[in-house]
């Protein structure tokens, strides 16, 4: 895959417009076009090699927190291991403003048998997986601590200062996720963000063997799982593609498959801008024989491969 620079694009839009340059009025329009119609193609096909990722494991959250005050506490989180007495530890998945673990954990209190949502430091055992704490600051417990619930989304809490929580059961998977290290200390793993799911297997897709392929809807949470084989399952695969990102006058990674399209386009709009719409839409039409050409070298690779291919059978959807 090639890069361009934007001055090389701005170049080639000023000879498509017959100037030597533009006025700063000018300038800041050209790239709020650029950057208009580089969306357009981006959003055009979910098969753009430089965007798309395939096949990458990612984490499946058990539940989503709702109802504090900081956002901080809010969010999707999933099962991180288990204390020494083998009850689970649930960690948050997503993102946080701080990129901080260790506020952000719940905790199941062996000696009352009592849900706590809490924060303090971890570690976990490298061999055996085991996680402990040091220094938990207790911030919601469960109202009745006579009730040994089995799961965190069933627990009726009590509501302190930074609000009252609300829990649900989800099989989800995030845009944004963080993997804690083995201890409260160690950086966590950012992965890279999802622009847009694209299909959902249960293992490692496009290898000789066939993997379950999941239906699923997205929400603001991320991609929501439908009839999942398995509640134990900690993870999936996913094939999604990269959020794009808007260009700046300093740019040097113009996708050279959008440049032509770009150029001429963006130059339309400039016409249209000037009030030429008859050449508006030679150069119009110009682009989108561009795009075209580029769109078709997709659909013929995916002819060849079964990244975006579903074949479908009276059990499942799998990947050949």
């Amino acid at each position: 895959m090639q890069d361009r620079t934007y001055t090389d694009l701005k170049a080639l839009i000023q000879a498509l417009a017959g100037v030597s340059s533009f006025t700063t009025e000018e300038d800041s329009k050209i790239l709020n076009f650029v950057n208009r119609r580089a969306a357009e193609a981006y959003n055009l096909s979910p098969s753009w090699a430089r965007y798309l990722v395939e096949s990458e494991e990612r984490i499946l959250s058990s539940f989503i927190v709702s109802g504090y005050s900081l956002d901080y506490y809010n969010g999707l989180f999933y099962k991180y291991g288990d204390d020494a007495n083998g009850n689970p530890v649930y960690v948050k998945t997503d993102k946080q403003s701080n990129n901080v673990r260790s506020g952000n954990v719940y905790v199941f209190n062996t000696t009352s048998k009592t849900w706590s949502f809490s924060g303090g430091d971890y570690t976990k055992d490298l061999e055996t997986g085991v996680v402990t704490f040091t220094g938990i600051t207790v911030i919601n417990t469960q109202r009745n601590t006579n009730i040994e619930y089995e799961n965190p989304w069933d627990v009726v809490w009590s509501e302190s200062s930074g609000g009252l929580p609300q829990l649900e059961k989800v099989q989800a998977i995030s845009y944004s996720e963080l993997v804690p290290g083995f201890s409260s200390s160690d950086p966590v793993v950012d992965r890279q963000t999802i622009g847009e799911f694209v299909r959902i297997h249960r293992k490692k897709a496009f290898s000789n063997e066939s993997a379950l392929e999941y239906d699923f809807f997205v929400n603001n949470n991320g991609a929501n799982i439908l009839n999942a084989a398995s509640s134990e399952d900690g993870s999936l695969f996913v094939t999604y593609k990269k959020p794009f990102t808007e260009f700046t006058d300093s740019s040097t990674d113009i996708p050279q498959e959008f440049f032509y399209f770009i150029a001429h386009a963006a130059y339309a709009d400039f016409l249209r801008m000037d009030g030429q719409h008859g050449k508006a839409l030679t150069e119009e039409q110009l682009a989108q024989s561009f795009l075209a050409i580029e769109l078709e070298k997709i659909d013929i690779r995916n002819n060849n491969n079964s990244i975006n291919k579903k074949f479908s059978t009276y059990v499942n959807r799998q990947s050949r």
